[in-house]
Parts: structure tokens; C-alpha cells; sequence
């Protein structure tokens, strides 16, 4: 029996999210982490951006809101994400919604000002090649920002490889930095952004032991990698 692609996994596992309602969940989830990327971004009301891993497009939406004189494109390897995606998101004149993941972006070259992935990279099949396309379809002078809560150096995430139902990577913010640097990218820099959600007394989740592991995950933070696409870059 032939096995199954990693990308056709994904679609899979990401359609039955959709369909459980988790794509609405996420922005209760992530707002809190990403809230601060979006304030170091300094996005113009011109800016071309690209969400990669949009999901239901919570963030699309948000992004679509500041830069209301560019083009915001939501992408996500889901097809029922991006139909879910797409029915909330009507009222934007400036959003688009297109199925697709980061090892082939259907897009053209040097068209985005940034680019954002918030809790989407570490399940990318292939991070480095999804880089090199991020590279491709900024323009020189635009900036990626990979926002995630899977990585090595959170040692109270790593039991999640054990329970999610696809392939994941678990790299180190140097791991990543380095994918950064050898698509191309200058400046890249790393930074941990904590959740200030407040801890439940009680923890009955799937994903942490209990209150007190939930607390120094979410105190230790999220990981950002950012980096610039250099002028005269090929």
C-alpha cells in the first residue's frame, strides 16, 4: 500500500478541523501572541501581505483591516478552512482566499510586503523548501514573520508530536534561524513572545499535565523568527 503524502495528510487532518469548528477557535488561541508581532510589523496601509496557514482567516481579516489600501491574500492547504474562510470574510474588498501550501505558493514573484505564519511552519512537510517560496514572493525590502508554540526550546511542548495525528518538526530557534539564512533572508533575528492569558486554577486539557505546565509554557512564550529579503536579492 502506497503511502500517503505528507501534504494530503494535512489537507485531511486540517479539513476535519474545519469541519469541528477549531478554525473560529484559533483567534481566542493565538490573538494573545500575535497582538505584539503585529505592532513590531509596522504595517502600512499599502502593504501587499500573505498569511500562510490562514486557516478560517482570523487573521486575514485583521490584517485586511490595516492595510486597507493593499491586497491581504489568507493561504492554507486546507480547502475547508479556506471555504470557511471565505464565508466570513465577504465584507473585504482587499482579501483573497487561495488553497495552497508553502512548498508551491500560486502566486507570483516579489509581490508581498510581509509575509506571517502564525502556529502553521512546524507542520510544513518540507520548512526549508516552504522558506525559499516565502523568499520568492516577497519583494526586496519585505519582511517574514514565523510566529509558533511547537519548538524544541520549550521543553513543555514537546509531548504535543505525540498527540497530534500528523508528522510535525521540532526544531530549536537556531534551527530555524538557519532555514531563514540559507533561503536568503538578512537581519534574521529570534525573539519569545509570552502569553499573558491567564492560567485556570484547573487545567483539563489534552495537551499539558496540568495547571502548572501550562503556566511556564505560556510564561516561557511563543517563538519568533523574522527576517528581511535583502535589496538586490535573486
Amino acid at each position: 500500500m502506497t503511502a500517503q503524502p505528507p501534504s494530503d495528510q494535512l489537507r485531511e487532518e486540517f479539513n476535519r478541523w474545519a469541519e469541528a469548528g477549531k478554525g473560529e477557535s484559533m483567534e481566542h488561541e493565538h490573538w494573545p501572541i500575535t497582538k505584539p508581532v503585529l505592532a513590531r510589523m509596522q504595517i502600512a496601509p499599502t502593504d501587499n501581505i500573505l498569511d500562510a496557514g490562514c486557516g478560517a482567516g482570523w487573521l486575514s481579516r485583521i490584517l485586511a483591516g490595516s492595510a486597507n489600501e493593499g491586497r491581504v491574500v489568507g493561504m492554507d492547504i486546507s480547502d475547508e478552512m479556506v471555504r470557511h474562510a471565505r464565508q466570513k470574510s465577504a465584507e473585504f474588498a482587499n482579501l483573497v482566499f487561495v488553497v495552497g501550501g508553502v512548498e508551491e505558493i500560486p502566486w507570483e514573484d516579489h509581490f508581498f510586503d510581509h509575509v506571517i505564519s502564525v502556529e502553521s511552519s512546524y507542520y510544513w512537510p518540507d520548512p526549508a523548501k516552504g522558506i525559499r517560496e516565502l523568499h520568492r514572493v516577497l519583494h526586496e525590502g519585505g519582511s517574514l514573520w514565523i510566529l509558533i508554540n511547537f519548538y524544541f526550546d520549550n521543553p513543555y511542548c514537546h509531548q504535543w508530536a505525540e498527540k497530534l495525528h500528523v508528522p510535525t518538526h521540532l526544531f530549536s530557534a537556531g534551527d530555524w534561524k538557519q532555514l531563514f539564512r540559507e533561503a536568503g533572508f538578512a537581519d534574521v533575528i529570534h525573539d519569545l513572545i509570552p502569553d499573558p492569558t491567564p492560567t485556570p486554577p484547573k487545567y483539563e486539557g489534552r495537551w499539558f499535565k496540568n495547571a502548572g505546565e501550562l503556566k511556564k509554557f505560556r510564561e516561557i512564550g511563543a517563538l519568533l523568527i523574522r527576517g528581511t529579503k535583502p535589496t538586490n536579492s535573486n
